[in-house]
């Protein structure tokens, strides 16, 4: 299988297989798939603001210009020994497949194939076509994990001569990792803020970076458990219609309860405060979400978490069992516990 894992890439990434004709990165990280088209484009050595000898065509070029792809692949080299074409916002449209399955029958040999996709299935035609080629790599990109942001979070930091305290690190990797692009640029405007000093502080992090760990689903999450039906209803509606699974606001909605389960059992049975309880949460809670937290701290008992927790668990499990219904079960599962929080005192 012409594939790899995604902690194998970086590591192909650095020396690429030369019979890798055709090259597919892709994944839900966009910034990431973005970041890694660029450095396999590099590893090519072609001139990449030459438009003779690297082809930048779009996903949708291909769908109105039947044979476009193979075309340019095809085409004869005039100013270098080896040419690239590289499409971005690849789709699972059958022209591009089919157009791809032939390039990969018989692989150009003074040619590179770039493709940058979205996030694709094991089952989506592009993917299977790519990987199932000997003249194929299938890279894929996921948001970063622990280990993918401490490396990100290290590279920018030292390439400014700048260290991290250990309290700045998990406030770091607890506002990075939705999107690759999105982490290096906060990383960099950090840099630029604490530059002519040593160590980065919690307070510089406060004060420079967005939340961009933060997504549509947690502020659905938090409207829930504060009671806040109208922004929930606001909230799931966007979640949906940008063609998000509606069990992901269920699973995100049930590891923010678990968390809240820990902390008012601490409040309960420790006699801690809210806010102490809250400094004292591994990884930390960012300011962003902590007044969300905070409320949500006020109106549920360990006793009525654990009653949500297990009407959240059934709901994943319905919302599995009845594809169809998924949408409405999800939303009538997280609108009844919006309903309990707004009447909670």
């Amino acid at each position: 299988m012409a594939q790899k894992k995604a902690h194998e890439v970086d590591r192909w990434l650095a020396r690429p297989d030369t019979a890798a004709a055709v090259v597919l990165i892709y994944g839900p990280d966009r910034g990431l798939v973005s970041e890694r088209a660029q450095k396999f484009a590099r590893t090519t050595g072609l001139p990449l603001d030459d438009p003779f000898t690297v082809i930048k065509l779009d996903g949708s070029e291909i769908e109105k210009q039947e044979g476009r792809l193979s075309d340019e692949v095809r085409t004869v080299p005039m100013f270098a020994t080896k040419r690239l074409v590289w499409l971005r916002n690849a789709g699972n449209s059958a022209a591009l497949t089919s157009e791809l399955k032939a390039l990969l029958d018989e692989p150009p040999t003074d040619c590179l194939v770039l493709i940058e996709g979205g996030d694709m299935k094991k089952s989506a035609p592009l993917r299977v076509a790519v990987e199932r080629s000997g003249a194929g790599m299938a890279l894929p990109c996921y948001a970063d994990d622990g280990r993918g942001l401490d490396g990100l979070i290290e590279e920018v930091m030292a390439s400014a001569g700048l260290r991290l305290s250990m309290e700045a690190r998990q406030f770091l990797k607890a506002s990075l990792g939705a999107d690759r692009l999105a982490s290096r640029s906060e990383l960099e405007k950090l840099a630029l803020y604490c530059h002519g000093r040593e160590e980065v502080q919690p307070e510089d992090i406060e004060a420079v970076i967005g939340d961009v760990a933060a997504s549509p689903a947690d502020a659905c999450v938090d409207a829930v458990l504060t009671g806040r039906m109208d922004l929930f209803d606001r909230y799931f509606a966007r979640h949906i219609s940008g063609g998000n699974p509606p069990f992901l606001l269920l699973a995100a909605a049930l590891r923010q309860v678990h968390l809240l389960m820990l902390l008012r059992g601490q409040m309960e049975n420790e006699g801690k405060s809210a806010s102490a309880a809250m400094a004292a949460a591994r990884p930390p809670i960012f300011f962003s979400r902590k007044p969300a937290v905070e409320a949500s701290l006020a109106k549920w008992s360990v006793e009525r978490l654990d009653q949500a927790a297990s009407r959240l668990q059934a709901g994943i499990l319905k919302s599995r069992q009845n594809q169809a219904l998924s949408d409405a079960i999800s939303r009538q599962t997280l609108l009844a516990l919006s309903v309990e929080a707004k009447r909670a005192r």
